[in-house]
């Protein structure tokens, strides 16, 4: 890897319930969910939890409760959520709520949002699913709304979808907490990607996509006189691995082909991957290991994959 960059940083996705490589133990997911954690907190810069309410009749934790658990539970790593739906939560309250965790926490919060995209979970819950255009626009307003409520005091602010007059936020967190945007639309999405976002994450694609788009970014950024380098690139992978890659290959199936974010491989491999996404400039890669609560994938990750980046 190049001498003349940041090192690389890797986030460790939670399991947050059952997953599409299998189910979890109601009974003892809370005990595995913390072995693993407590596994990942020694070696990864920091944990991400996923924002869905549900997925069918899955177990699934909800995943504010879940963050705020593992700040609790583990006093040194830093949580965010890959990503917080905008929808989900009336943005003033979520302003509230950020504040709140970033500051009984020291400063351990990354607050990751999205516009949301998964229909029937919205119709599910009962909240109003409207155009792509409406819920970016929602999201990009919301964010602006936040980041006023965290930095003045008292706070008002008056959109199109949302309004405060004269409220409070204390205690307002100190510092801000680093916004990270997902997505990658093109037309509404990355302009407010490159307006509001400390990092972004992209969703995986094979490289050729994944340069368009931050050539795009980058666009869209020069178009607004902002620093294309000033926003951190973030990427996930789901990893299957394994120390052959046909086995790894074998247990995958076709999820590989199906999941755009997977990989399955060796730990060379892997090796390989990351610095190709690396050296397209991404500085973080976060993980989803498809063992689910088991920890062989993990380990091996440690053992013959993560000392190469350090």
């Amino acid at each position: 890897m190049p001498t003349n960059r940041a090192p690389l940083l890797f986030g460790f996705n939670t399991p947050p319930g059952d997953r599409e490589m299998g189910r979890v133990n109601r009974a003892t997911f809370v005990a595995e969910q913390d072995r693993l954690v407590e596994l990942a907190a020694r070696h990864f810069d920091s944990i991400w939890c996923s924002d869905h309410v549900m997925e069918g009749d899955r177990y699934r934790i909800e995943p504010w409760t879940q963050a705020t658990w593992l700040l609790a539970r583990f006093p040194t790593i830093t949580i965010g959520h890959n990503v917080i739906c905008n929808s989900y939560r009336h943005p003033p309250l979520m302003a509230k709520m950020s504040a709140s965790l970033s500051h009984i926490s020291g400063g351990r919060f990354i607050l990751g949002y999205g516009a949301g995209w998964l229909e029937p979970e919205y119709k599910a819950y009962g909240w109003e699913f409207p155009s792509a255009k409406v819920r970016i626009a929602q999201m990009d307003e919301a964010v602006r709304l936040i980041r006023t409520m965290w930095t003045e005091s008292p706070a008002t602010f008056h959109g199109e979808y949302y309004h405060v007059e004269n409220a409070f936020c204390e205690p307002r967190p100190d510092p801000v907490p680093p916004i990270l945007i997902a997505g990658e639309g093109e037309k509404f999405l990355l302009p407010a990607v490159a307006r509001h976002a400390d990092w972004w994450l992209s969703y995986g694609h094979h490289v050729d996509v994944l340069w368009h788009k931050m050539s795009v970014l980058a666009d869209h950024c020069r178009a607004i006189g902002r620093d294309p380098d000033s926003i951190r690139k973030a990427t996930p992978l789901t990893v299957y691995l394994r120390p052959s890659a046909a086995e790894a290959r074998a247990w995958a199936g076709d999820a590989v082909y199906a999941d755009q974010q997977a990989f399955a491989g060796d730990p060379a491999e892997l090796r390989d991957r990351i610095t190709e996404l690396s050296e397209l400039g991404f500085e973080m890669i976060q993980l989803r290991f498809a063992e689910l609560m088991g920890s062989r994938d993990i380990e091996l990750f440690l053992d013959e994959v993560l000392p190469h980046f350090r």
